[in-house]
């Protein structure tokens, strides 16, 4: 690696000097603007009225991109923006999990408002550099890097011809560049993308962090709505940036004592409890592969169905026995021991450009092996970590891709396309060599690859227009919703869970609400009504995260020993009293359970207004594709016939003998639809909307998010 000559070849087209300044109370009250455009660079002033009603994290990128756009703007003009921000506790090391940023943009698959959560030492260093956010604008001509110092204080932009782009490559090179030493690795933080992110519309952001124990860069993403295709449209080969001097009391936070107590307690309770529980520090959250394959909640097939025989085959102790480091720490951020970050070292690849290299694998997710594995019908553990590696380095969300892919082996296997459209793909379900080549046509932009990158709503239409397929069809099997393809988890079966896909803000992915076990095997929220509170009180939990800078899973996959005697169980109150004490003893302010769902709230109703304004977020937008509710096929129905035939006799009354199984699929259809409808009634009423989802007037007063610019979007949809 010729550090040097590359380095000679970057031209710094502009350099910012700024004083380090000094963080307060978790905000340093300032945050980094970069125009690429322009070659221009300044500080913004973060006003108390964006703490107050926008907190930090995703609430500040919403804020600051609502003011870069117009109802005009699209994905790929100059305007939009990516935002990455902390937040107030974001940076802490005496509580697990403090270590996220939160990435906001124009997304180039829905078209409204994506944000991203992601691990990595990028966020905190950023905001120990002396900002609370960092927004970038604009395009520049050639590929550029953003260096922040933040111990001398300057900011450049330099043009980077000559460094790769695929992101285990140029994570290691910028690493290895801007490093005074090998202990000074530790010190930096890289966002990059990837080839494939160039030609895809699901390209990916990379977040590194360095591995002193494996000496090895490290990869966490920004998966979601094809940040990583913004990245690269810009022309960012890579944000980095630089800080010495990591230590627990940087945020300066009002009650230190307050903060360390509430550390003591959960870290306590992850030693007892972990390996019994979610057994995160083993396997990751890959855990739950065998329990979704129970539980019929794992997708096969493009979500036909919830289980498969072969599952055992990627169970999570395969991976854990087989490929994955153990007695390593694997955090993302210092002081996390949950250290769910698990890898395998040493992977040797068997495809593509880097066939023969050994990686450092890091994973898989639960979401990337449910996805690319079990929904794609391929069921070996060595496919699914080259996956995931190929689609980390050349920027591609796993769970788009997987999700992709599945439904092109549908259409496949339905003759709705064949080899002559695929370019000799054998798209078969199980198919890991066609998927792999898949793929790789993503990273070089050509054949049915380049295609496939367009993303499920841009495909069905493509279909459609081109190859005269049956559009109803495609709807119902084509598992996006907003144009972001879904997560990995079977919703047939829970209500809940359909509302908790389709009633997001941005699409469905699960970390507004992850409603299965409540719904289907614990029974805890028979009702609409039940379901409703928790359709409101959950997205609004886990949106706090987001705010603050936080990772959800320290909240609820370690269960504390009086959560089972607690009034709320699913909850976790015991652990809403840790993130209180968290937040008031950062910030000094004295906000108790009400309020930090009342935060939520404002933000929440914020991006839902942000999404009408340009154009999107009402009721017609919360529509879902019917696989998530209920059978679509005769194979589907016919799978689970003696559960379906059942709940036709038991909720509708329904005499099903001497009937045809597309009959019983009409009329379950027919029912489950409805229930649907029903379930956003009542959902929008306990949110505060109309019967179009449109936030009212009075619930935006409610909450203190009645803005005048919001007000006016809202009353114009009136």
């Amino acid at each position: 690696m010729n550090i040097d000559k590359f380095l000679e070849k970057h031209k710094v087209l502009t350099e910012y000097k700024y004083d380090l300044g000094k963080i307060e109370k978790g905000y340093t009250n300032r945050s980094l603007y970069v125009n690429l455009s322009e070659n221009k660079v300044e500080s913004k002033l973060v006003t108390e009225m964006m703490k107050d009603k926008f907190i930090g994290g995703k609430g500040f990128g919403l804020w600051y991109l609502w003011n870069a756009v117009t109802t005009e703007t699209k994905w790929n003009d100059p305007e939009n923006e990516i935002i990455i921000s902390s937040g107030p506790i974001g940076g802490i090391t005496q509580y697990p999990g403090a270590g996220k940023s939160l990435v906001v943009t124009l997304s180039p698959l829905t078209d409204i408002v994506i944000d991203s959560n992601v691990g990595g030492y990028f966020g905190p260093l950023l905001k120990f550099s002396g900002w609370d956010a960092l927004e970038v604008q604009g395009k520049a001509q050639n590929d550029v890097i953003v260096f922040i110092d933040g111990n001398k204080g300057i900011v450049r932009i330099e043009e980077a011809p000559l460094e790769a782009i695929d992101g285990h490559v140029l994570g290691e090179q910028l690493t290895e560049m801007y490093a005074e030493s090998e202990d000074d690795k530790r010190n930096i933080a890289v966002v990059t993308a990837g080839t494939a992110a160039d030609n895809t519309l699901i390209g990916l952001l990379n977040f590194t962090f360095y591995d002193v124990r494996r000496k090895v860069t490290r990869l966490k993403q920004a998966g979601r709505g094809g940040i990583g295709t913004v990245f690269r449209n810009k022309n960012i080969k890579a944000l980095v940036v630089k800080y010495r001097g990591v230590k627990g009391n940087l945020n300066n936070p009002a009650d230190q004592g307050k903060i360390n107590r509430a550390g003591v307690r959960l870290h306590k309770e992850i030693n007892r409890f972990d390996d019994e529980q979610c057994r995160m520090r083993q396997v990751g959250t890959a855990n739950i592969i065998e329990v979704m394959d129970a539980y019929d909640l794992l997708p096969v097939h493009n979500y036909k169905y919830g289980n498969h025989p072969d599952t055992h085959k990627i169970a999570s102790n395969i991976f854990r026995d087989k490929y994955l480091t153990q007695g390593k720490s694997d955090g993302c951020w210092y002081g996390c021991s949950l250290s769910c970050a698990k890898a395998a070292d040493e992977f040797v690849l068997k495809t593509g450009p880097y066939k023969g290299h050994k990686v450092t694998v890091d994973g898989p997710e639960y979401e990337t092996a449910a996805g690319v594995g079990a929904n794609c019908g391929i069921f070996d553990p060595e496919y699914i970590l080259e996956c995931n590696f190929y689609c980390d380095t050349y920027g591609v969300d796993t769970i788009s891709f997987a999700t992709i892919t599945a439904f092109l082996m549908e259409c496949y296997e339905n003759g709705i396309i064949n080899k002559e459209i695929t370019g000799g793909l054998e798209l078969n379900f199980g198919n890991k060599d066609a998927a792999i080549e898949l793929l790789h046509q993503m990273s070089r932009g050509e054949g049915f690859g380049k295609l496939a990158g367009l993303g499920i709503r841009k495909l069905k239409k493509i279909f459609v227009d081109e190859y005269e397929a049956d559009s109803s069809l495609l709807e119902d099997i084509g598992m996006e919703q907003k144009g972001l393809e879904y997560s990995e988890y079977l919703p047939k079966e829970s209500l809940a869970q359909q509302g908790g896909y389709g009633l997001t803000n941005k699409g469905p992915q699960h970390d507004e609400a992850w409603l299965i076990f409540m719904d289907m095997v614990n029974n805890q929220i028979p009702t609409f009504e039940d379901k409703a509170e928790a359709l409101h009180y959950f997205p609004m939990f886990r949106t706090w995260f987001g705010l603050m800078g936080l990772c959800k899973l320290p909240w609820n996959d370690i269960t504390p020993a009086s959560n089972s005697s607690s009034a709320e169980p699913a909850k976790m109150p015991e652990h809403v009293q840790n993130y209180i004490d968290l937040f008031n003893g950062v910030t000094g302010k004295k906000i108790d359970k009400n309020e930090l769902i009342r935060q939520s709230e404002r933000v929440y109703n914020f991006q839902r207004v942000f999404n009408i304004r340009v154009g999107h977020g009402k009721r017609e937008d919360d529509k879902i594709p019917y696989r998530s509710v209920g059978p679509v096929t005769i194979e589907e129905y016919e799978s689970r016939q003696e559960r379906y035939d059942n709940q036709l006799k038991e909720k509708l009354n329904y005499n099903t003998e001497n009937k045809t199984t597309q009959e019983k699929i009409a009329v379950m259809r027919s029912y489950r639809e409805q229930q649907y409808q029903l379930l956003i009634d009542a959902v929008y009423k306990r949110r505060g909307w109309t019967m179009d989802g449109i936030p009212t007037i009075e619930k935006l007063k409610e909450i203190n998010m009645d803005l005048p610019e919001v007000i006016e979007v809202v009353e114009k949809h009136l």
